[in-house]
């Protein structure tokens, strides 16, 4: 299979293979998306979806309902959870789940997953460190920091059982 029938492949919806994952960093004016590659191995970055307000969310929502589509089935969406690091929930992590209640209205028969991301962005800006203009990826490589954590949890699940 050459490199753009694979492409042609990933990119037509076909509910007979394995359901995607979809990761999210939810932020006050950004929204990072990543999705596991078809076998539920890999996270890759999609893309940082932007809104000018915080509580703007309308284009958003539409956004990650497109993505959806584009990546159909999708079974999973993972939802960072901003978590201080004691442990205590702030703002932000009230913020993420009324965007969470949000999720699950809208995306009906999808499971919406919090996730701890801790320690995502830091991750991700050490990745990124000097590579690219960070402020333009750094929210999508948190989601897939976030995704990744979280595949990477059902496989050692998986693997116990």
């Amino acid at each position: 299979m050459t490199s753009s029938e694979q492409q042609a492949y990933e990119a037509a919806p076909n509910p007979d293979r394995p359901p995607r994952i979809l990761g999210l960093d939810y932020g006050d004016k950004t929204i990072g998306v990543a999705v596991s590659d078809p076998l539920a191995i890999m996270a890759l970055g999609v893309e940082t979806i932007r809104r000018d307000r915080e509580n703007a969310l309308k284009a958003s929502i539409r956004r990650l309902e497109e993505l959806t589509r584009q990546y159909a089935p999708v079974g999973t969406i993972v939802l960072g959870f901003p978590k201080n690091m004691n442990n205590t929930q702030g703002e932000r992590c009230a913020k993420t789940l009324a965007f969470q209640e949000k999720l699950v209205h809208r995306f009906e028969g999808i499971q919406v997953v919090l996730w701890d991301e801790r320690l995502s962005t830091v991750g991700a800006r050490r990745t990124l460190s000097g590579q690219v203009a960070e402020s333009t990826v750094i929210d999508e490589m948190a989601a897939v920091f976030i995704l990744q954590g979280y595949m990477d949890y059902l496989a050692n699940e998986k693997a116990r059982k």
